[in-house]
């Protein structure tokens, strides 16, 4: 009955697969109506969904393609153009646990953190489990392939700005999409929902963007299940974290130069990160395709800052 757990859409199937992903958190409106907070491509099928279909835990995959116990019916999601992919599905009552306590992790603040480098998280999904980390990267702008269909590979890319991004190999893997990334302390305040990621890298939505386009889709304002725990004194929040007016100028560098980045060929991230050598100093972040070989010519500063290469695979949505 906990959440970070196996779910999705009974009708992500196609004929050779069937996906799913993860019931990541509780959440309520204004009503206290319950429902499960996760990704679009995970509850509302990138989109494509009805209102009303039914939510399963666990998910397809994890029942031989076959429909589990059905725990929620779809509501709605904000369209991906949006920003977020998120989506929410109310809450059958009695078949999941009304606190929200998490996997491995337990109940959570219904106070939001904000996303800052260096900041020490953790998880709870389908796939991977519990997995802690910290965050490389903030208010980065990633292109993310969707797939068209359940099992395909590839798919037309969608960019999402501000997203924060966590390396790591461990971090996350496929199926865990639609899990909440949460300080990582006894608090555990939401910071961002997980949607996507790599090989090497996990990308989440910002968790205050989240809550406001799911409050502005559905008409009544989404709010998280829990206690009013806040980490401001607690050890997730890192002493070496980055000056603000240092990342504040680090952003508007980048927001500056990111198109001309993009356009050499495969940069599939832009963002503002922590130089390797200096705690306090913030540089440009940028992520690289590696598996079309070619190799991009890249300053090593931009403007007075230094710019860190990362390179990855595909940014995809899983």
């Amino acid at each position: 009955m906990h959440f970070g757990v196996s779910g999705g859409n009974v009708n992500d199937i196609s004929r050779r697969f069937c996906c799913s992903g993860t019931l990541g958190s509780l959440v309520q409106d204004t009503s206290g109506t319950q429902f499960i907070l996760s990704a679009n491509h995970i509850l509302g099928l990138s989109g494509s969904a009805t209102v009303g279909d039914d939510i399963s835990q666990p998910g397809l995959v994890d029942s031989n393609c076959q429909v589990s116990t059905v725990v929620a019916d779809f509501t709605v999601a904000p369209a991906l153009s949006s920003n977020v992919d998120a989506a929410i599905a109310q809450l059958r009552t009695g078949l999941m646990d009304g606190t929200g306590f998490i996997e491995d992790i337990g109940t959570i603040s219904s106070v939001v953190q904000a996303p800052s480098v260096g900041l020490s998280i953790a998880k709870s999904a389908r796939t991977t489990g519990f997995t802690t980390g910290s965050i490389a990267s903030i208010n980065t702008t990633v292109r993310v392939a969707y797939p068209k269909m359940c099992g395909a590979r590839g798919g037309k890319p969608q960019t999402f700005t501000n997203q924060v991004v966590i390396n790591g190999t461990t971090f996350s893997g496929g199926g865990d999409s639609g899990s909440l990334i949460v300080t990582n302390d006894n608090c555990h305040q939401p910071v961002a929902l997980l949607f996507a990621g790599s090989s090497t890298d996990t990308i989440g939505n910002p968790i205050g963007e989240v809550l406001t386009q799911l409050t502005a889709s559905h008409g009544s304002t989404v709010s998280f299940v829990g206690g009013t725990c806040t980490a401001a004194t607690t050890a997730a929040i890192q002493d070496n974290q980055l000056p603000q007016e240092k990342v504040d100028r680090a952003t508007f560098i980048k927001e500056r130069n990111e198109d001309r980045l993009f356009r050499k060929g495969p940069v599939i991230g832009v963002g503002v990160s922590a130089a390797d050598d200096v705690t306090d100093e913030a540089v440009i972040v940028v992520y690289v395709d590696q598996t079309t070989g070619n190799t991009p010519k890249i300053a090593k500063t931009i403007e007075g800052l230094r710019v860190k290469v990362v390179y990855t695979d595909p940014f995809i949505a899983y």
